[in-house]
């Protein structure tokens, strides 16, 4: 009888052993498809980044072009397939990630872009909106006809932030720059996005934005000559002549950050509720750069440095240094330089920002506003 119940206990120890060496499932759901070069792209850059650091600690699944409103399906499966952590990519899985999330309060979630919250979901971001000022910067030097730009996906406050920081910086440069926008209604939309580039140079934008998965605006406005930025992963091979500058994200700052407390315990499934990644320049998590590494295209410096500002913080000082010195400012902090910082009023003149006041992180995430130079129609726009 000893030697059966020793055979049981080394049985369990087995056992349990084996279940603490099982690797976390960590699992990923994009909005649109990994060879977008762009959103989603950029995101599964970071789980490869994210399984290369933590080995076989971890495992790593993905699905991708997973349509909004219909997440709920593949979270199930994911769930049955034996997920422990799950990130939704996109601010449109919000629902479905709130409402599984009840379902699964084992589970952990992650919401991308995200702007609630539970015991068992996080929000994270990291946004764009400091290196879409820098961009702006960039723009209003480069542009000759002072009409820039920006073909943008949805009217929701992320895109806003992104327009509003990238006229800000064009007007710092040049106060008679204005922002043309034009708006999808979809993240994936090449035919879309190709026709809204052609509208905004055809009414003169000269210098090309945007927030739409592909390098679809890149491509069209090079067939005119005209400059443009890569958006979310480097988008030079589409047009290494062209492409200036761009916005960079390392999602794989935050994935491993939050893949780390969860292995250590310190997050669980029920004291997320306060957890919110909103990680910018200081953090790591964005970068200017046409490319890793290459802030602004070398052939586009010249160009920049013939642009000379009597600038009322520096004196004079020409555009290439005013956008290294502005993005070390922020890469130091928020409190340091932050372009939303007050005064600031709204395309309307309403105050939006009083002197000296530095808008919350929860100010910026509900952001609904358009600044001044902004032009077009501005879904949600207060009176």
């Amino acid at each position: 009888m000893r030697t059966i119940l020793l055979a049981l206990l080394s049985l369990l120890v087995a056992s349990s052993a084996t279940a603490q060496d099982d690797p976390l499932k960590v699992a990923f759901i994009y909005v649109g498809p990994v060879g977008d070069y762009g959103f989603s792209y950029a995101h599964d850059l970071g789980r490869q980044a994210l399984q290369e650091h933590f080995g076989d600690q971890i495992e790593t699944v993905y699905v991708e072009s997973v349509p909004e409103p219909e997440v709920e399906p593949f979270i199930d499966q994911l769930v049955a397939d034996g997920a422990d952590v799950i990130f939704g990519t996109s601010f449109g899985f919000g629902d479905g990630i709130l409402a599984a999330a009840q379902r699964y309060p084992d589970v952990i979630f992650g919401w991308g872009t995200g702007i609630a919250r539970a015991p068992n979901v996080l929000t994270y971001m990291a946004d764009f909106y400091q290196v879409y000022y820098l961009n702006g910067l960039i723009a209003g030097a480069l542009s000759t006809s002072d009409t820039l730009g920006y073909v943008a996906a949805f009217p929701i406050p992320e895109v806003k932030r992104h327009i509003d920081g990238f006229a800000l910086g064009a007007r710092e440069v040049n106060p008679d720059a204005e922002v043309q926008v034009r708006w999808l209604y979809s993240w994936f939309d090449p035919a879309g996005a190709k026709e809204a580039t052609e509208a905004l140079m055809a009414a003169g934008a000269d210098v090309l934005a945007f927030t739409e998965d592909t390098p679809t605006v890149i491509q069209t406005a090079a067939e005119r000559g005209h400059p443009s930025f890569s958006h979310y992963a480097s988008m030079v091979e589409f047009s290494p002549e062209t492409v200036v500058s761009g916005q960079l994200v390392h999602w794989d700052t935050i994935y491993i950050d939050i893949v780390e407390k969860v292995l250590d315990g310190t997050y669980t499934s029920t004291n997320l509720e306060d957890v919110d990644y909103f990680w910018l320049l200081e953090h790591g998590a964005v970068e200017l750069g046409a490319e890793p590494g290459v802030p602004v295209a070398p052939a586009f410096i010249d160009d920049l440095e013939a642009v000379v500002l009597d600038h009322p913080e520096f004196g004079e000082i020409d555009v290439y240094d005013l956008v290294l010195r502005r993005n070390a400012q922020m890469t130091e902090g928020r409190e340091v330089f932050d372009p939303f910082a007050g005064p600031l009023v709204d395309r309307n003149g309403n105050e939006v920002y009083a002197e000296g006041y530095l808008p919350t992180i929860d100010d910026l995430v509900g952001l609904e506003f358009a600044v001044p130079g902004v032009v077009g129609p501005w879904d949600n726009e207060p009176e």
